[in-house]
């Protein structure tokens, strides 16, 4: 079926019904006519077969994710490619190379057909752009008012090397940490556009897949201790979690933050510390000292790492505890956050 008998067809559908989810011929129509042309699922069986004989030697990764994120578009992104990525940068994060990707969709009775094109649309792109495959999936419908419009959950299958260990029980004194891009636009973008606020320029989230920029880092260095994506908690949160994980003590500077004039400007404005906003498109590294320097340069060269920086490193003690040396010259610790500072993020 071509792209403008897809739309004949969605267009004839204006909203979900619950017999989309029943089983019948109206879920059949519109998983074959709708969800599956528009984000790229070919072989409709109830599992999914992939070969992976090509990848003899390395072993499989794999994650699941579930994204109720409110509102589900917002500026730099939408429910549909935040679902993509953040499952493809769990991938990434061990050092997988993501291949296939599973979507359920739980949609709300009565939602608009013409919103879930857009969705779809957005997981098509958002996939081929991180490399990935739409394999399989589910759709179920709910009740109107026993959902939010629409939930997505992704599981995510990679491959990575056997001799390849990401860890936070690798990190030691030395290290040097690494944050690849600009801090808090993605809970500053979604918290805007869900209380009508607008910033000039807009800040946008920062919604993208990290697995090119983390395939460049580990072809250059394998002196990488472990990498994580600091999303909802921030970067705050999960720092201290590697702390607490690894036994050493973690210090920040936080001149060195990348932080953008729009991010600091919002966080003024409303009360929020950068540090515990989430995150959707960067990751941050601990890294062998004598490496460091090299790698950072390396992640700059790739559009997902320009606005790298190194941030900080890590001490022996005190065992688990974040520290941050202000810019007035003092010290503070940073704890995880406490609450949800901005709920429904992801």
């Amino acid at each position: 079926m071509n792209r403008s008998s897809q739309k004949e067809q969605t267009e004839k559908i204006q909203r979900i019904l619950l017999a989309h989810g029943s089983g019948g011929k109206a879920m059949h129509q519109l998983i074959k006519t709708t969800i599956g042309p528009l984000a790229g699922v070919e072989v409709f069986n109830d599992s999914a077969v992939v070969d992976l004989t090509d990848f003899n030697g390395k072993q499989i990764a794999f994650t699941t994710d579930s994204y109720v994120v409110s509102p589900i578009f917002f500026p730099g992104g939408d429910i549909g490619s935040l679902a993509v990525n953040g499952t493809v940068n769990d991938l990434s994060m061990v050092g997988a190379k993501p291949l296939y990707l599973s979507l359920g969709l739980i949609i709300e009775e009565g939602f608009p057909m013409e919103l879930l094109t857009r969705v779809l649309d957005s997981v098509k792109e958002a996939s081929a752009r991180a490399g990935v495959r739409v394999v399989t999936g589910d759709t179920k419908v709910v009740n109107k008012g026993s959902g939010d419009g629409i939930f997505i959950n992704t599981a995510g299958i990679g491959v990575v090397d056997k001799n390849l260990n990401l860890s936070p029980m690798n990190v030691m004194p030395g290290d040097v940490i690494i944050v690849s891009g600009d801090i808090g636009n993605h809970g500053v973008a979604v918290m805007a556009e869900r209380n009508g606020l607008s910033f000039e320029p807009p800040v946008m989230s920062d919604t993208r897949p990290l697995n090119g920029l983390v395939e460049i880092m580990l072809e250059h260095t394998r002196a990488i201790h472990v990498m994580r994506d600091p999303t909802r908690g921030g970067l705050a949160t999960t720092l201290k979690e590697i702390a607490l994980e690894s036994g050493v003590c973690i210090e920040i500077e936080e001149e060195k933050l990348p932080i953008s004039e729009q991010v600091k400007g919002a966080c003024e404005l409303l009360g929020l510390d950068p540090l515990y906003v989430a995150n959707e498109g960067i990751l941050v590294a601990f890294v062998q000292k004598d490496m460091s320097k090299s790698l950072l340069e390396v992640m700059r060269s790739h559009d997902a790492g320009r606005n790298a920086n190194i941030i900080g490193d890590v001490k022996a003690s005190p065992s688990g505890k974040v520290l941050l040396k202000t810019k007035l010259g003092g010290t503070r610790l940073v704890e995880m956050l406490p609450g949800e500072q901005l709920p429904r993020i992801c």
